[in-house]
Order: C-alpha cells, then structure tokens, then sequence
C-alpha cells in the first residue's frame, strides 16, 4: 500500500492517477470524507499525527508534503507502523540552507526531520509549478490582461504531472534511496513568454502587464503572511534562488522528457474557461 499526502492537490492527484495505472494500492489522505478516483481514502490531518493511525496502517511507502508542525510525530509514527520509504517534496530554496528565510525554512526543516527519521528517503528538490498559471483565472474572467509580479525572473517551471512520475519511480523501484532529484521542466520562460503560450492555446489576446515591486508587494500581501512575501523577494527579486536552470532530472528518472507549458496548458485549458451561463 502506497499513501500519498496532499492527494487533493496538483501534485498528490497525479501521483495517486500514476500508482493506480501501474495498478499499485493507493490510500489517499484527506481531511474530509471525499472521493478520489483510483485510490482508498482515510481521513487525517498531518498536523496531528494521532488522526492518522488508521492511514497508516498497511503501508510500505509514503509521499510526504513538507511544512507540518509535527512532522518528526509523523514519521515516528509511520516507522512503527511499518512504512519503509518516504518521498517528500520540497523545494529548491532548501539547497541555500537560509533558515532565516520562511520557505526555505520549512522545507530544510523537514528536510532534516526525514533524514533523521530512520527511514529510506528521497528529496523532491522542485522548482516553480506550471500549475501556478492557474492563480491568473480571475484576471482571465475579468478581461484579457494578466498582471504578474516579478516579470523579468526566468523560470524552468515543471508540470506537477512530471513531478508525480518522478515521484512514483522513488516510490516503486530501488536506487533512489539517498537521492536529491532536482525536478524541473524543460524550458526558462519569462511570464509574459507563459502568458503568450497560454493565449495561444485558449485563442485569445492576451496581454502581460509586468507589477513593479510595490504593486507585488501589496497584492502578495493581500494573500499570504509577510515572511512568505519577504521570501519570494529574496528569491526572485533580489536573486538568492535561480529556477530558471533547466536539469535533465525528469528523463532520467522517467525515461521521458518532460512536458512543455504549452502541453500543459492544452491539459487544462478547460480550467481558464468560465462556466457558461444559465
């Protein structure tokens, strides 16, 4: 039995839909009853590992998200159970080792509750979602102009859906005990370059408005704590992280070349579509 974590989100979802085609058993954690196709679901929440002794249970490999308050808990807890193998997804920021900045922070943290854990391991080092293309469906429902912070960074941004069959290799064969995979995709792009693919597929005439770093600051802000707005300007405006290097990661371990944002965006495209009206 193979448990995944964060099943409802962009990556979790593909790694349960990898796993159930190779026909593996799939338990899916969530916090509220829900179905996901191709898996058992169990309800826990990984802040408490005392919810998730029943997720637990059978389990011989582990996808872990990072940041949790007890994740040292978690894997205790998962070793006694039984489960042999973890592999966590973090993030790019954690081979800086800054502790003194917010994301890097929880993902070396978490980082190093896993090494310590006893357990075999992987590290999904990853670098910007292509998925995070999604944050522009309200602009997209308002009009045609996507404003964007940070315009000039380059990003090699990977689909979640490579990310999930890297994931899945860790899981389901040996050798990648001990491994570091650094996951990227397979092309830098600039936002407005990102903007212009995804008018191409919608058919639309998009246009990229580049936000000056007060106007990014002050939406960001809007949206998340201010140590985790100071940690995306560290990364991206005063260059301490670079993701616009594109690695072979991806091919490596898969045996194919990772998808495009362009075959991204013809996946789902659907998801930029505003329902029609009644």
């Amino acid at each position: 039995m193979y448990l995944v974590t964060g099943a409802t989100g962009n990556v979790g979802w593909e790694l349960v839909a990898a796993l159930a085609a190779e026909g593996r058993p799939v338990r899916a954690l969530v916090r509220t009853p829900r179905e996901i196709p191709g898996a058992e679901t169990a309800v826990g929440d990984l802040n408490r590992p005392d919810t998730l002794t029943d997720a637990l249970a059978g389990v011989r490999g582990m996808f872990l998200l990072p940041g949790y308050e007890d994740l040292a808990g978690t894997l205790a807890l998962a070793a006694r159970a039984g489960v042999r193998r973890v592999v966590l997804l973090s993030g790019g920021a954690a081979a800086g080792g800054d502790l003194g900045n917010a994301v890097a922070r929880y993902m070396i943290e978490s980082e190093q509750a896993v090494r310590a854990s006893g357990l075999a391991w992987t590290f999904l080092r990853c670098g910007a979602f292509m998925s995070n293309a999604l944050r522009w469906r309200p602009q997209l429902s308002a009009g045609d102009e996507v404003r964007v912070p940070f315009p000039t960074v380059r990003t090699a941004s990977v689909d979640p859906y490579d990310i999930a069959a890297v994931a899945a290799r860790a899981l389901l064969d040996d050798g990648h005990e001990g491994a570091v995979h650094a996951v990227t995709g397979p092309e830098p792009l600039l936002p407005e370059e990102q903007v212009a693919v995804l008018g191409r597929v919608l058919g639309r005439d998009l246009c990229c408005v580049g936000l000056t770093d007060a106007e990014a600051r002050r939406d960001m802000e809007a949206a998340m704590p201010a140590p985790y707005v100071d940690a995306f300007f560290s990364f991206y405006a005063d260059g301490t992280l670079d993701e616009s290097q594109v690695l072979p990661t991806v091919e490596e371990v898969t045996g194919r070349a990772p998808r495009t944002f362009e075959q991204w965006c013809r996946v789902h495209a659907g998801e930029f579509t505003p329902p029609a009206a009644e």
